[in-house]
């Protein structure tokens, strides 16, 4: 599993993320899917998401694309 930290419900509703990524998302303002899928390619552009933390949110948005 990718997961290092615990995870947590966010507000996207689906995902499950470390803190560290709802933190940046938020920095960001990301607040739907849509807007995730749209950064999803260079996601680790934004400030606070590195490589790791990269991976888990694609993970995830891999995840919930299933569903």
């Amino acid at each position: 599993m990718l997961y290092v930290n615990q995870s947590y419900h966010g507000p996207i509703r689906g995902l499950r993320l470390p803190q560290n990524a709802w933190q940046a998302l938020q920095n960001a303002e990301i607040r739907t899917l849509d807007e995730l899928k749209a950064v999803a390619v260079r996601i680790e552009q934004l400030s606070g998401v590195g490589p790791k933390t990269a991976q888990v949110i694609r993970a995830e948005l891999d995840r919930v694309a299933l569903l």
